[in-house]
């Protein structure tokens, strides 16, 4: 009898052990983030955060640019061409090379697509020898900023179909796909011959998880070993966990009312001005970011140096200067208290989605707000597609978003994007600031910080006082790790996840 149970045991611990081992081999990562498609101007982020394609271009944690595929880059002295020489040993995950006549045929899609560089003054891309060379149309100090930019991933020709569709992502990064089950599912594996080396752990799996709580439960029980944008409710009690480590990184990311400017709801200054004095932006993130420094005074956080001015004039909540505004704009209260002009209720839909999970019930709190000055808005809470399908058609009223202002890490990037003429899917819509397209314009030209002062801080000013975007607050990333791995960072401007630098901690 003694021997049948020292046998059972024994079998017993060598399963328990080949599940241990098994379970140690993937690095599971869970985040809000669906991959609803594998274009890369749509999803090309899950694939670069993930180090699974690569561009020119890349940032390190301050926001600097450092190469990427390219190693070095210049200028000529009228700014007209640029000169991006790639390495010499980067390879594609189907073993092919990468030269710059592939990494400038994944360009020329890209500008012929909807991603950021369809906005850069390109003339043309074209290869030489090692060389990737840009001409440019006029001066554009930005260039190398908007090829970090995910929708610029440079992909292998195996990536596409004889048509030019892309059909699977061949990338050059330390991973490649072993399997892809959208819209939640990612699984990756060494590429084995990245210039980079070998990553730390070889497996990872990606799992999109919508719900916050259910991404610390999943932190908490042992299921991921990594997750991202934790809800600030559950990081006081994932803190206090002592298998879990916890950081935290102000991002250059603002939590903003997008809002039709051509409505008769928006289309004046004054209604803009009203609804931004209506929130209560220090009660929304005592109690739903628990940290009141997030409260947006301004639209650019204080970490974006050069854009956020101590100057500025501060937005903040002014009920009765609220009513005031709305009622000099026309509006007055209806039998049930609710504004109404020319026959018209002031009742609007203020779209959201939860793959960033703090925004429905920032979006239930400003409801609350903007019914004490008479506005009826009802909250709908959809998929973060919705935003820019419905500012194509028009429909959009209003939309709480999460925007980010790093995603090209020149700041100027993203203003050319939202505040330029025709403004864009996450910035104004249906504002036309000629001044301000022109200073844009002026900023993307030079790289002379003392020619950019001046002109961002009258970007700033008119953005302050015409309301296109109404911040509400800025923002924070959380991330939580299993004490199991080691070598884990915060990026601030979200470019890079540095998932080849964990380790299984010893």
């Amino acid at each position: 009898m003694r021997k049948l149970k020292t046998l059972f045991l024994t079998l017993a611990l060598g399963a328990s052990l080949s599940v241990s081992s098994a379970y140690a081999v993937v690095l599971k990562v869970a985040g809000p983030w669906e991959i609803s498609g594998i274009e890369p101007a749509q999803t090309g982020y899950v694939f670069s955060r993930l180090q699974v394609a690569e561009t020119l271009v890349t940032t390190d944690k301050v926001g600097g640019l450092v190469p990427g595929l390219a190693e070095n880059w210049s200028v000529s002295d009228d700014g007209l061409a640029w000169t991006f020489t790639l390495r010499a040993n980067a390879v594609f995950h189907d073993g092919t090379p990468v030269t710059a006549e592939t990494a400038a045929a994944s360009l020329n899609r890209a500008l012929a697509g909807v991603g950021v560089l369809s906005q850069a003054p390109i003339a043309e891309i074209a290869s030489d020898g090692s060389d990737v060379r840009i001409r440019l149309t006029k001066p554009f100090s930005a260039l190398p900023a908007y090829l970090v930019h995910f929708s610029a991933i440079i992909l292998a020709p195996s990536s596409f179909d004889g048509a030019g569709k892309i059909t699977q992502i061949v990338g050059s990064g330390p991973y490649k796909i072993k399997r892809l089950t959208p819209p939640a599912r990612l699984e990756l594996e060494g590429s084995g011959n990245w210039w980079g080396g070998k990553p730390g752990i070889e497996q990872v799996s990606y799992l999109a998880v919508g719900q916050g709580e259910t991404r610390a439960l999943m932190a908490e029980s042992g299921e991921a070993d990594l997750v991202f944008s934790m809800l600030p409710v559950s990081v006081d009690r994932l803190k206090a966990n002592p298998n879990l480590d916890v950081r935290i990184a102000t991002i250059p990311r603002t939590r903003i009312l997008k809002v039709n400017a051509a409505s008769p709801f928006f289309d004046q200054i004054e209604e803009r001005r009203a609804i931004s004095a209506a929130i209560d932006r220090i009660g929304i993130t005592k109690v739903i970011l628990r940290n009141a420094d997030l409260a947006a005074t301004q639209l650019f956080p204080p970490a974006m140096k050069g854009w956020n001015l101590p100057d500025v004039r501060p937005l903040g909540r002014n009920v009765e200067k609220a009513k005031e505004l709305l009622a000099a704009a026309g509006w007055v209260p209806g039998s049930d208290g609710i504004l109404e002009k020319d026959g018209k209720r002031f009742s609007v839909t203020m779209l959201t989605y939860s793959s960033w999970p703090e925004l429905p019930p920032i979006a239930t709190a400003l409801q609350a707000q903007l019914r004490q000055v008479g506005i009826e808005a009802k909250v709908s809470v959809g998929n973060s597609s919705e935003i820019p399908a419905r500012h194509k058609d028009g429909s959009l009223e209003m939309g709480l978003i999460s925007r980010l202002y790093s995603i090209v890490p020149d700041p100027v990037g993203t203003l050319l994007q939202d505040y330029g003429a025709g403004g864009s899917d996450w910035g104004s819509m249906g504002w036309d600031n000629k001044e301000m397209q022109d200073i844009v314009e002026k900023l993307a030209a030079t790289s002379d910080a003392n020619v950019r002062a001046p002109l961002q801080t009258r970007a700033v000013e008119i953005l302050q006082q015409e309301l296109p975007s109404i911040p509400v607050t800025w923002s924070e990333l959380a991330i939580v790790s299993s004490k199991r791995i080691t070598g884990v960072e915060v990026d601030p401007l979200e470019v890079n996840y540095g998932l080849s630098s964990i380790r299984w901690a010893e």
